[in-house]
């Protein structure tokens, strides 16, 4: 099988497996730093990608994604402040166990958690994503506007407490997207008489911004709040506490595999991401757990279960994007660009034109995994130790201005500076007021896409776009779309009843 050969080449070039440790590291590091996540680091890294080769720049930044993910936990387990959004179901029980001295325990439990479901998730992606692939091929443009039209409707409507501005969110992506030349008149469009905007706004200044800036904003706005952390004592007695044992772990085993599975499947549905499949496999495990009673007071099977999903969903997320070209997840979104960069073009007949590369980076992906394992499993308690040294009136200060030094890099445009600034300020105010900065740019992300199938599509129909409805794929996917949004919406209207009732 290729992935073998795959495997084989990764493990014998030791340049790829330099940056494949130092990805292990950089993610969990970031990971477990409060308010910063796997997407910021990407996001700030991706011009450094422009100088590598192909292989080793999307192993770095696709193992950055993964050790991402596991970093959260960290923070979640030793200062009761989540790492990523993913890491809030963690907290629950992870917290507690901190707080009785029993933190490396803890962090044990969430390294072999999502080690097993991280490798559930990238074993499914390596299986099925060539016959997604097959299928893809077959799908023409009105198929595949279909698509990208599901996926607006979905990432736009699920993430987020509101439909309406996630769809605003979306909407606004594909407007900021339409900036520039017509791809087949080549008139300007919304470009206001500037040179600069002829070209489009640019991804990777665009991202930094959202995702970096942003966070920094967000953060220099609650600046102040203290983070209490819980030492475990360092004698015999408390090491031989925070020792795991098989006995102890036993329990967890039906929880991870169930949430591994429940994280895989939320994985490749675009836009719905580690969060969703953390606090769905936490409610899951607790629903089925023997001791109900314990969880949320500091039970090991209350961390392993979103652990498991929360990685899980890493492999399975990337099977739209290789496949369909449609990002399913932020990560997703900024891993286009790399694709870009280096003159690969995702979708359908990625695995014609670039099998081999695929199957590296998925070996990629599978060493990635033991090394933030590994990495983790002896030194988690000291990344957290060490963040939490760390001034933030010193770090987000450097993070800060390296984000200009990366916007700046990028193409040598102190206009890309300015886009970032602007991008910077509108994340942080979707942010504030509930909007969704990675519904605007996934779809920022896909807007080309969908108007290139939409204008092939029309080009191929006699009806105009009834062309969508004559044709039983695509309107399946329309179908789809819409149900997305009336479940989506039934979802948020029994919530406000029930949180109503409760109330009264």
């Amino acid at each position: 099988m290729e992935i073998f050969a795959a495997l084989a080449s990764v493990l014998s070039d030791p340049i790829i497996l330099m940056w494949v440790f130092a990805a292990a590291i950089v993610g969990m590091v970031v990971g477990a730093i409060p308010g910063l996540t796997a997407s910021a680091a990407i996001a700030m890294l991706l011009p450094v990608t422009f100088y590598m080769q192909p292989l080793a720049a999307l192993a770095f930044l696709y193992v950055i994604g993964k050790s991402g993910r596991y970093g959260g936990s960290i923070a979640a387990i030793l200062f009761n402040t989540p790492g990523t959004a993913a890491s809030a179901a963690t907290q629950i029980d992870g917290y507690p166990l901190s707080k009785r001295g029993m933190s490396s325990k803890a962090m044990k439990v969430a390294t072999v958690s999502s080690i097993i479901g991280d490798y559930v998730g990238e074993i499914l992606l390596i299986a099925g994503v060539g016959i997604i692939a097959a299928i893809a091929l077959k799908l023409g443009p009105p198929e595949l506007f279909a698509v990208y039209f599901a996926a607006f409707v979905v990432i736009g409507s699920v993430i987020g407490r509101s439909i309406t501005r996630g769809l605003a969110s979306a909407a606004l992506g594909v407007l900021i997207k339409m900036v520039g030349l017509d791809p087949i008149s080549s008139e300007e469009r919304f470009t206001f008489g500037s040179f600069d905007l002829s070209n489009g706004i640019s991804l990777v200044p665009l991202m930094i911004g959202i995702f970096v800036l942003g966070e920094v904003f967000s953060q220099l706005e609650a600046r102040g709040k203290p983070i209490e952390q819980f030492d475990d004592p360092d004698n015999e007695d408390a090491r031989a506490k925070n020792r795991l044992t098989w006995a102890e772990y036993k329990p967890c085993i039906p929880h991870v595999i169930r949430s591994s599975f429940i994280g895989s499947f939320i994985g490749m549905l675009p836009g719905l991401g580690s969060a969703i499949a953390a606090f769905v496999a936490y409610g899951e495990g607790k629903r089925r757990a023997k001791n109900p009673e314990e969880w949320g007071k500091g039970a090991l099977e209350g961390i392993a279960a979103p652990e498991a999903a929360n990685n899980a969903v890493s492999g399975p997320s990337m099977a739209p994007l290789l496949t369909l070209g449609i990002p399913g997840s932020t990560i997703g979104a900024i891993l286009v660009g790399v694709f870009l960069i280096h003159g690969i073009q995702v979708g359908p007949t990625l695995f014609l034109t670039q099998k081999e590369l695929i199957y590296q980076l998925f070996a990629c992906g599978l060493v990635g995994i033991a090394a933030y394992g590994l990495i983790g499993y002896y030194g988690a308690s000291f990344v957290g130790r060490f963040i939490l040294k760390i001034p933030t009136d010193v770090l987000y200060p450097v993070i800060f201005l390296t984000s200009f030094v990366a916007a700046y890099s990028a193409r040598g445009s102190m206009f890309d500076v300015l886009i970032m600034v602007i991008a910077g300020f509108g994340g942080w105010l979707m942010k504030r007021y509930d909007f969704n900065p990675a519904a605007f740019v996934i779809s920022f992300v896909l807007a080309g896409g969908a108007e290139e199938t939409f204008r092939q599509s029309l080009l191929l129909s006699d009806h105009g776009a009834l062309i969508f409805f004559a044709r039983p794929v695509a309107l399946a996917f329309l179908i789809l779309g819409v149900a997305a949004v009336v479940a989506r919406a039934r979802s948020l209207s029994k919530q406000a009843k029930e949180a109503s009732l409760n109330d009264a």
